[in-house]
């Protein structure tokens, strides 16, 4: 086992100022998600680490240790900073700070085991640092989604809209090679859209990055939940999944006919969101 301050050295004097804030997965909408961090991570890391509502959680001149929970008991090292100046804000981002460069080859690498059992989200590094175990260091900065096979794909909107922007090279190769029956499901209203992929460039990774541009890509009747309840709604209800897969060389009537059963099956004229 290796502890965390084994990779990091932060001397007895530097521990006595340092805490540590667990950033969790986000009920609570002032944290954030996993996927903000992976698309936007100085910022995040801004927001996450400095965010102040009730309570006053550091002075100038503590160092701030940034943690991202990515399982019930593992974390990523996301930043550490120290405490330059206090804002005043009441509510919002209420500190500014300077990233600690010695730690800069670890931000995004390092995989924290710690089981957290208590409510608190900031904790003197005292009262953890013996606890926080070096569970991995990545080859390169994470970036949060590994392919997990393709019937296993089921992703939120915001995760496929990380894929798109950050480009993982997994997930990137399995979906830009594969022609595909795929399933949209809106999770407030329960309604599903069936829909293919079976075009000679980018394949279904072409076809879903309609979606994360526009939300409805050119369909009837999404456009029109768009058009009736926003963008923003689609962002945070709508589903997406594979059905069935199929290599490049696979005829495109193959794959209509299957989509075609598809919505048959699952009834997507009739009750969901297949016009035709």
């Amino acid at each position: 086992m290796i502890l965390l301050n084994e990779l990091l050295h932060l001397s007895q004097e530097d521990l006595d100022r340092a805490k540590v804030k667990f950033n969790q997965h986000a009920g609570n909408r002032a944290l954030p998600h996993m996927e903000e961090y992976l698309r936007d991570p100085d910022g995040v890391n801004t927001r996450a680490l400095f965010w102040r509502t009730k309570r006053r959680y550091f002075n100038v001149g503590e160092i701030a240790i940034c943690l991202f929970q990515l399982s019930w008991d593992t974390w990523i090292l996301s930043t550490i900073k120290e405490v330059t100046r206090e804002l005043g804000v009441l509510v919002g981002v209420n500190y500014d700070g300077v990233e600690l460069e010695p730690y800069q080859s670890y931000y995004g690498r390092v995989v924290v085991r710690y089981r957290k059992s208590h409510q608190t989200q900031v904790l003197w590094a005292n009262n953890v640092i013996d606890q926080l175990e070096v569970a991995q260091i990545l080859p390169s900065v994470f970036d949060g989604i590994d392919f997990p096979g393709y019937d296993s794909v089921r992703l939120s909107f915001e995760q496929l809209s990380t894929i798109v922007l950050k480009r993982p090279k997994g997930l990137i190769a399995a979906l830009e090679n594969q022609k595909a029956v795929y399933l949209i499901t809106d999770l407030h209203s329960g309604k599903q859209y069936v829909g293919s992929a079976y075009g000679e460039n980018g394949m279904l990774l072409q076809r879903w990055t309609s979606y994360v541009s526009n939300g409805h890509g050119g369909n009837k009747l999404l456009k029109t939940v768009i058009d009736e309840l926003g963008f923003d709604y689609v962002r945070q209800n709508f589903q997406y999944a594979i059905l069935e897969n199929y290599n490049a060389r696979v005829d495109k009537g193959v794959i209509l006919g299957r989509e075609t059963w598809w919505k048959d099956t699952l009834g997507s004229r009739a009750f969901g969101l297949n016009a035709n």
